[in-house]
């Protein structure tokens, strides 16, 4: 251990010693020598004369002949310029010094073999060629250490030239970056200007010591060409700058009378077959062209155009459809009309007529507003009878026998109906809620899901993200904000990034800070996206660097500069840390984003997940109480955002409208209780009031809830928040209707009946249309669970076992609380205080007429309401503008947008809601976006590269062509994977692809090329050896003791062999050339050693773990290491199959408050993905974060058609099965007896009913459309819901209408007479009561989606169901199922059968 820190300290020692030889002296310009001569074979400058005191060296500028090099040197000049033979005007320090350089920016542009030779070409010629001074003039001069070096130089080349080599690079891409090579290499070119102001504040920073070659390939953004390339690429460097260390003027004609002539070496086209680049470097090509380009997709909607105006097709077509209906109708209505009055002029003597061929009663001296089976039980001559099919004729029966039975045994009834609910609420022992988002938004078959678990498992999980986001505040509402880039806000960020530092949090015991957590790409310093990464995260360093010059110098070269270089050892992507800012106008920027990826674990559950979250958490409370403050207190602003944040926020939506919830229930069951009752009087209110009746309604709509969510738990099936808010307010508002509708279905019988015989009668009034009404909202919301959404579908189950539940215990348990409460009134006792007992008359109030007097809104249905609907004009205005509106829907309904904003699901209050929006206006990037590959197999297919007569067709089945259809470099496919998406990164605005993908396997081929000979290397004992700028021999194990004093003791004679006039560098080289002597340093690989510059299995499957453990370094910029290491999965790959392996490319950014982008870029990127494996044959799938969640909305129109369909269609099926043959809403409310089904009745009654229901959906999509409502699995199941509901609307006013005698108009009046308050009373306002109370939740997903679209649903169901519907009937409806028989003999009651 001694010897070896010995060894150390006197290598370092003489190190440091060259280090003070070579301190340069002060600089002179000096004017050039007189009468150079210009001829071929002899130079203009020759040998190196001195350094700068940036070490960048100097050639001395004597002409002289050219020199014949030494066999070796010629070799080694011919491998890098095989354009110069013979003799040289370059020494073997020059030569090694152009190789030096060059080597950094080979690696950028190997993949295209004619921009490469192209770009070697011109600087092989500046300093090697035999001819040299024919073209290139040394013009100034200066003194370095008293020795004269080349200041300035005149470079004559030809306009061929200049414009061969600009074609061939321009395009070149730069894979690890996303970017074209020309931005990387060329960083800082498009801003000289500001460059030069601001290198005095960089002087003295360590730069990459990138060539002036680098700065040759610059700049697609500029529009002129290759003139003003070199222009820039020809000014001196200032010190510590990446650029030329002398002037070189480049100029394309030469002096007539000097002799010279411009440079014109043969330049290689990138079409060029021997020296072609990818499609993806060269688009010029003709392979390229003639591939097909990349299938887009497109939205494109037909469109007619009338004069100045444009219209949709379908508004169009629509428009036309109506005027046709309505002429037709407006037709038949005059006909139609013409026949009554005809008709009515013929029958004029006759007293009786019927109507559509059925008999009717002609004794009609019944009060219409007595229930009609007391019509029939009581006519004293003839009597009317229902037509019944076998189902209702049982239906009847059951609900007669079984009224007299809860009558008589209410107290049975009621303990056996909440038994059997209180056992199902025991499941709430195994209650939990689910608040994960990706368990309640994605489907456990999602294919996105099983691509995430793919992507997770074979890779890695996609990191987790916490985010701040400080911007400024815009001078004027809609002025521009100020730049956010000044040195006041630098340094408040500096000290946000020191509290976020210095946070800690305790998990398990344990201090859990960000370093113990952060993403680690180079296994040491976090990943963190910010711009203190140009100061290296460290505020002594604002300073020391040039403050905010500095970060705006980063801006342009953060690629090109050491002290721009990350503290993760990365360039940083001004876009990653800027917002704001529009095209690469970084110092504009309006705001700092600052990201902290986190890792990530598959498994949720997991301890390093658990951290994450507990620190998440700390962080979040941090935001709000300190740095929140703090920035407002500079004017700015912050927000703010976690990995965890919305599921925390989901969580504490569920208490945020609980008195908004809890004040709609109790509106609603004030509204009931005051429904319930008679007609409020002084004398008797508290008797007849049912406040106690209402309050043991709810009770039960409640246990229906608690029944359902116990069931599912106990098999496991977990809650959710939208449940326990929604359901009980959805349940009571469905099952509000059927307790209005039964206690006034009693309170119509005659008083003089019995009470068991009153319940009997009520039930087989209303009985039927309540299970139909009932078991159609079950099938509804039961439909809604094929919603592959889990949250939907498991409401969806919910509701529906809820909605049954609440049926079946108002059907016992209420029936029986009926009788008790009838028996209250009628013994006389208080109401909510039954054990007081008063000497009202209430029981005897009525007993005079057998009958109680209708109410206001009854009388209204009556004598106002069926009356203004049963004028034929009405009638024409009704249809005309129903119609006109279903259809207008119908159009509107195509601009409804698939979607769900995430801030609409938050509390208004949110922290979130801020941080979306700012997501939206800055973000200047987009979600990364991986294409993965699958099985990829990279051993060769051999048919490629042998001849026909000896190629073995059994290989075939272990060889394959993967690599040439992935790549995209030299020998690639045109119509690779990689050359496609960058010719898809073209049309962003169509692909929704930003940029070419980051390829590990371009790389990873031109790391192992021989042109990169700084890349791939190996020791003569075949181990690993990296880049010369990453080398440690004095730590290194590869070397002993004996082999450090070996290799110092020729250090040592090397130096004492130099001159000290010689400089630094080329000490340095020698030294490098030394070692690689001394240890035998090779390259991996030879031309000789690939085919067709492909590796074989065997050294694919050896090299490729190499590459991905290589650091990236000035010497080779191609290491994958940090950028690659988690894009190849290297389990399993032995067998020449790489199970996974993935391409980085990112989404264009997707900001738009709508959601509208993330779908389509998602199905765009699917699209383009399976266009490819098809192509290729090769299983491709694109990955990014978001698609699991937006997944749903590819096909969600199809999902919601597929869904509505079934459930109108489920609903008319349940109605048949029902029926036998009868529609729903043919329902009897007699006798079992002389019933006489149907099917032609039946059938026209159901088309009307599912006529009406479309409409009601068509219409509630068309108040979508207007309001703006996204369709989602919400919006979906609020439709699907609505099927059920609007049923309610229909089926009562149908069914009161074919039972009705009389013709059209009569019975529609009855229907209304009869159902009309009901409907109204007990449906329309009991729903609308409860919604108007959602209209003040506090979280806009209540207002958005059950607020508005709860409404829109009450008030269409209640126009169709009391305005359209009558009108429909009174002109369509069916003949009516009432017919006279004569009577054989008095009935007795009801009551008396049983």
């Amino acid at each position: 251990m001694e010897l070896s820190r010995s060894w150390r300290f006197r290598l370092l020692l003489s190190i440091s010693l060259f280090q003070v030889l070579f301190i340069h002296s002060g600089v002179r310009a000096q004017p050039s020598n007189a009468g150079v001569k210009h001829s071929e074979e002899y130079c203009a400058m020759y040998d190196i004369c001195g350094a700068r005191s940036d070490r960048k060296v100097l050639n001395c500028p004597y002409g002289s002949p050219a020199v014949k090099p030494d066999a070796l040197l010629s070799s080694k000049i011919q491998s890098l310029c095989p354009t110069i033979t013979g003799n040289v005007c370059c020494t073997e320090a020059q030569f090694s010094t152009l190789r030096t350089q060059v080597q950094q920016a080979i690696p950028f542009l190997v993949g295209c073999p004619a921009c490469l030779r192209n770009f070697l070409n011109l600087f092989c010629e500046l300093t090697c060629s035999p001819n040299q001074s024919l073209f290139i003039n040394v013009t100034s001069i200066s003194k370095v250490n008293n020795n004269m070096t080349v200041n300035g130089i005149d470079y004559y080349i030809t306009d061929t030239f200049g414009e061969g080599l600009y074609e061939s690079c321009k395009d070149v891409k730069f894979g690890t970056m996303n970017t074209r090579a020309v931005d990387f290499i060329g960083a800082g070119a498009q801003n000289f200007k500001v460059r030069k102001k601001n290198q005095g504040a960089n002087k003295g920073k360590v730069q990459k010591p990138v060539v002036a070659v680098a700065y040759l390939i610059y700049s697609l953004h500029e529009k002129h060409v290759w003139k003003y390339w070199f222009a820039f690429i020809g000014r001196r460097a200032p010190p510590n700058v990446p650029g030329s260390p002398f002037a070189i003027n480049f100029l394309s004609r030469a002096p007539e009378s000097s002799g010279m002539k411009p440079m014109n070496v043969s330049t290689y086209s990138c079409a060029d077959v021997s020296l072609g680049c990818s499609c993806g470097d060269c688009t010029s090509s003709p392979v390229c062209s003639s591939t097909a380009p990349p299938s887009l997709h497109k939205g494109g909607s037909c469109s007619v155009r009338i004069g100045s105006l444009n219209a949709k097709c379908v508004d169009f077509a629509l428009t036309i459809l109506y005027i046709l209906l309505v002429s037709v109708f407006l037709w038949w209505g005059f006909v139609h009309r013409s026949r009554e009055r005809n008709r009515a002029f013929r029958m004029k003597p006759l007293s009786d007529g019927t109507d559509g061929g059925e008999l009717h009663s002609v004794n009609r001296q019944k009060d219409e507003n007595l229930p009609m089976q007391q019509i029939l039980e009581d006519a004293t001559q003839t009597r009317n009878r229902i037509q019944l099919s076998i189902v209702q004729g049982y239906m009847s029966n059951f609900y007669r026998k079984y009224g007299t039975w809860v009558a008589r045994n209410p107290t049975l009834v009621l303990s056996l109906s909440l038994a059997i609910v209180l056992l199902l609420c025991l499941g709430l022992i195994r209650f939990k809620v689910e608040t994960r988002p990706e368990k309640l938004w994605v489907g456990s078959g999602s294919k996105a899901a099983e691509e995430k678990q793919f992507f997770d498992s074979h890779l890695a999980p996609f990191y987790r993200i916490e985010q701040l986001i400080l911007a400024t505040i815009p001078d004027t509402p809609h002025g521009k904000s100020p730049s956010i880039v000044t040195e006041s806000n630098i340094n408040l960020l500096f000290e946000i990034q020191k509290k976020i530092d210095g946070l800690r949090t305790n998990y398990s015991g344990s201090m859990i800070s960000l370093t113990d957590i952060c993403m680690k790409p180079l296994g040491q310093d976090c990943a963190t996206q910010s711009v203190l990464q140009y100061y290296k995260m460290n505020p002594e360093n604002f300073d020391d660097y040039g403050g905010v010059d500095h970060v705006k110098y980063c801006f342009q070269h953060y690629t090109s500069t050491d002290s721009c270089l990350s503290a993760f050892k990365a360039p940083l992507d001004p876009s990653t840390a800027l917002g704001g800012f529009s095209g690469s106008n970084y110092s504009e920027a309006s705001a700092f984003v600052v990201t902290y990826p986190v890792d990530n674990a598959i498994v949720r559950e997991g301890n390093e997940t658990e951290k994450a979250v507990a620190w998440e958490k700390a962080f979040i409370q941090l935001a709000k109480d300190e740095l929140l403050p703090m920035v407002q207190s500079k004017n700015l602003t912050l927000t703010f955002s976690s990995e965890s944040s919305i599921e925390e926020e989901l969580k504490r939506e569920s208490t945020a409208d609980a008195i908004t919830i809890m004040i709609s229930y109790l509106v609603m069951f004030a509204y009931i209780s005051l429904t319930l009752g008679d007609t409020p009087r002084l004398s008797s209110f508290y008797i007849s009031s049912k406040v106690l009746l209402g309050l043991a309604g709810v009770v039960l709509v409640m246990l229906s809830v608690l029944g359902s969510v116990g069931f599912f738990s106990a098999i496991g099936v977990k809650s959710t928040l939208i449940i326990m808010e929604v359901i009980p307010f959805l349940v009571l508002a469905v099952g509000v209707d059927n307790m209005c509708i039964l206690v006034q279905a009693v309170k119509r019988q005659p008083l003089e009946f019995p009470l068991e015989g009153r319940i009997s009668n009520a039930l087989v009034e209303v009985g039927p249309s309540i299970t139909l009404a009932s078991l159609s909202e079950v099938l509804a919301f039961a439909v809604g669970s094929f919603i592959p959404m889990p949250a939907c579908r498991v409401f969806s189950m919910f509701a529906a076992l809820a909605v049954l539940l609440d049926f079946l215990l108002q059907v016992t348990a209420f029936v029986a609380l009926i009788v008790f409460d009838f028996l209250r009134a009628e013994d006389k006792r208080v109401d909510c205080f039954p054990c007081i007992k008063t000497s009202s008359s209430y029981a005897d109030s009525g007993k005079g007429s057998g009958q109680r007097k209708p109410g206001l809104l009854a009388r209204y249905m009556k004598e106002v309401h069926a009356p203004i609907l049963s004028l034929w004009g009405v009638k024409i205005i009704v249809i005309s503008v129903f119609v006109a509106y279903a259809l207008a829907s119908i159009a509107l309904s195509t601009r409804i947008e698939p979607g769900l904003e995430q801030k609409i699901v938050l509390p208004q209050d949110s922290y979130l809601q801020g941080y979306f929006n700012n997501v939206s206006e800055h973000l200047r990037i987009g979600p990364p976006l991986y294409f993965v590959v699958k099985n990829y197999n990279y051993s060769f297919y051999l048919k490629d590269f042998v001849s026909e007569e000896a190629f073995d067709v059994n290989l075939l089945s272990s060889e394959s062509r993967h690599t040439n259809q992935l790549c995209s470099i030299s020998q690639c496919d045109s119509n690779s994977l990689l050359n496609e998406i960058s010719r898809a990164s073209l049309t962003p605005k169509s692909s929704y692809i930003a940029k070419p993908a980051a390829s590990w396997l371009d790389d990873f081929l031109v790391w192992i090329s021989p042109e990169a000979f700084g890349c791939c290397r190996k020791f003569t004992n075949g181990s690993y050896c990296p880049p010369d700028d990453q080398i440690e021999f004095t730590n290194s194990d590869s070397f002993s003791s004996s082999l450090r004093a070996a290799l110092l003791v020729k250090l040592l004679v090397a130096w004492l062999d130099c001159a000290k006039t010689v400089p630094r560098s080329v000490i340095l080289f020698k030294f490098s050339g030394l070692i690689i002597d001394y240890f035998g340093i090779l390259q991996c690989f030879h031309h000789s050693d690939l085919l067709n510059d492909r590796p074989s299995t065997a050294q694919f499957k050896e090299k490729l773990p190499w590459f991905l453990n290589a650091l990236p370094s000035s010497d080779c910029a191609k290491g994958g290491h940090g950028a690659y290491t988690s894009s190849v999965e290297l389990k399993g790959s032995e067998n020449s199959i790489i199970q996974a392996s993935s391409f980085r490319t990112y989404h264009t950014p997707l900001n738009k408050q709508v959601e509208i982008d993330f779908v389509n870029s998602m199905r765009a990127a699917r699209e383009f993905s399976s266009k490819m494996s098809d192509s290729l044959k090769i299983e491709i799938f694109p990955y990014s974060v978001f698609y699991m969640f937006f997944e749903q909305y590819l096909d969600i129109w199809r999902t919601a058609l597929i869904n509505l369909a079934i459930a109108i269609g489920a609903v008319f099926v349940v109605c048949l099965v029902i029926t036998c043959r009868v529609v729903c809403s043919i329902f009897p409310i007699l006798t079992y007896a002389d019933f006489a089904p149907t099917f032609k009745c039946s059938f026209w009654s159901s088309a009307i009913i599912l006529l009406v229901l479309t409409m009601i959906v068509v219409d509630i999509m068309g108040v979508m459309a207007i309001l703006k409502i996204q369709l989602n699995a919400v919006s979906v199941v609020n439709l699907v819901m609505s099927v059920g509901i609007a049923v309610e609307f229909c089926v009562h006013i149908t069914h009161a209408f074919s039972v009705s005698s009389g013709d059209k108009d009569q019975r529609m009046k009855e229907a209304l007479s009869t159902m009309g308050a009901s409907v109204f009373s007990g449906i329309t306002l009991t729903k609308l009561v409860g919604v108007i109370v959602l209209c003040f939740s506090r979280t806009e997903v209540f207002v958005v989606y059950y607020f508005q679209m709860y409404l829109a649903l009450v008030l269409l169901g209640f126009l169709h169901g009391l305005v359209f519907l009558p009108v429909v009937l009174s002109m369509f409806g069916p003949p009516s199922r009432c017919v006279v028989v004569e009577r054989q003999e008095d009935r007795p009651s009801v009551s008396s059968q049983q």
